[in-house]
């Protein structure tokens, strides 16, 4: 598993000659680093009487945070995973007419699915720059550098998540659902959009 590798391997396994990992666990990674960051916040503002008017909502963002690392961080095998199965169905006999139905519509299930799951990387890194922004504003002002590179870690993510979103559309028949992902994404670009600049704008206040 991709997870269980160490910070080098999983660069140099990046790096390889292999399309899988590529851009979309990369950027699940983005996404759970910019949650760790927040959760650091949290740790260094929790428990401290200077910020005891905000420790239930430092608690509360702790526990998103948690969630959104642990599910961005399955979300990198899963993404691994989700190619994988899209090369297989590439990969089924095509001799007989039957043959080609069901190669087709194995691809097109394959893709679907691996558009689906850099989708939810998306909404879980819009979250994340949720959480981001508010630890930038209501946490402990020594780590608030390290709020702002959550922000931008996982503002990334969501950029790249959706570029693998993207790259599968034209490969799919189905015209109700991509009327609803591309609904979707112009939805979600513009939260992480608004939430960016309000980080950037917050960090530029805090951290200079």
């Amino acid at each position: 598993m991709l997870i269980n590798k160490t910070v080098s391997g999983f660069v140099e396994e990046l790096a390889s000659n292999s399309p899988a990992p590529g851009g979309g666990s990369a950027a699940a990674l983005a996404g759970s680093l910019g949650a760790a960051l927040s959760i650091m916040v949290c740790n260094f503002t929790e428990g401290k009487p200077k910020f005891s008017s905000v420790q239930d909502e430092i608690s509360e963002i702790k526990q998103k945070g948690l969630a959104l690392k642990n599910d961005l961080m399955d979300y990198i095998d899963g993404d691994t995973d989700s190619f994988v199965e899209v090369m297989k169905a590439y990969k089924l006999p095509k001799e007989t007419d039957a043959e080609k139905t069901l190669r087709s519509e194995k691809i097109q299930e394959a893709t679907i699915q691996a558009t689906l799951l850099p989708l939810k990387v998306a909404e879980s890194c819009v979250e994340v720059l949720k959480l981001s922004l508010r630890v930038l504003t209501i946490g402990n002002p020594n780590t608030a550098c390290d709020a702002a590179v959550s922000g931008v870690t996982a503002y990334a993510g969501f950029q790249g998540a959706i570029f693998n979103v993207k790259i599968n559309l034209s490969s799919i028949n189905d015209e109700t659902f991509l009327k609803s992902i591309k609904g979707k994404i112009v939805s979600l670009q513009e939260d992480a959009d608004k939430l960016n600049q309000l980080i950037l704008v917050k960090a530029k206040e805090v951290v200079g």
